[in-house]
């Protein structure tokens, strides 16, 4: 392995993490709406909104992510709805994330007590004071482990944006192995920040966890 090698590409690769961190970030915070209010749909019971909810969350987990990136941006061009690399990429991420997330969220809303729902609205809360107020502070403590996961995986999936000329860490590590041609260590390295940001992002979950259940304890 050869140590100017990695000391000629780590700023670059430093920089395609940025862009990592950026796609993960923000499809992370759009897959949390998505799948709050999937959740909410499917535990509604308004019929249309379950069947369309449903529909959503069967289709993204259904069908690999990559075929969702490339459906996003080859495919809807020919529906006249263009979208840059970028945005097609945080779109599809999103949309696979907030799937699995509503999946996490309507469990653990479903985990807590009934009992408590209807204890709520006998003292008079309407169904969604008692869901924002009494259910869902619960529900949030236990879906954390399985959202922590969902997030994780979702760092991980950013390599597959590369497919779309994205120029995220992998891409930019294919490009630098094609100048170098030095796979090894330049994937190592690359390897070596995918582990970084996913240590860093689950060392910050698993204190908010901790966090959470404090304060639900207090």
């Amino acid at each position: 392995m050869d140590i100017s090698i990695i000391i000629e590409s780590l700023p670059t690769l430093l920089n395609a993490t940025l862009m990592t961190i950026f796609l993960a970030v923000v499809s992370i915070l759009i897959a949390l709406l998505l799948g709050f209010f999937t959740a909410l749909a499917r535990i509604s019971k308004i019929k249309l909104l379950d069947a369309i909810a449903s529909l959503y969350v069967s289709i993204f987990r259904g069908t690999p992510l990559l075929v969702q990136i490339f459906v996003i941006y080859y495919g809807l061009p020919q529906v006249n709805i263009e979208l840059d690399p970028i945005p097609s990429g945080i779109l599809a991420l999103s949309l696979n994330a907030g799937a699995y997330l509503s999946e996490s969220f309507r469990a653990s809303i479903l985990s807590v007590d009934k009992g408590q729902m209807e204890a709520s609205v006998s003292l008079g809360m309407t169904y969604w004071q008692a869901l924002r107020r009494i259910i869902l502070p619960q529900s949030l403590r236990i879906a954390i482990p399985t959202m922590s996961n969902s997030f994780i995986v979702l760092i991980k999936d950013t390599s597959l944006i590369s497919v779309i000329t994205v120029t995220e860490l992998l891409q930019m590590s294919s490009l630098l192995i094609a100048k170098t041609f030095e796979p090894l260590t330049i994937y190592l390295l690359a390897a070596a920040l995918y582990w970084i940001i996913i240590t860093v992002f689950s060392v910050m979950l698993d204190r908010l966890e901790k966090r959470t259940s404090q304060h639900i304890a207090l």
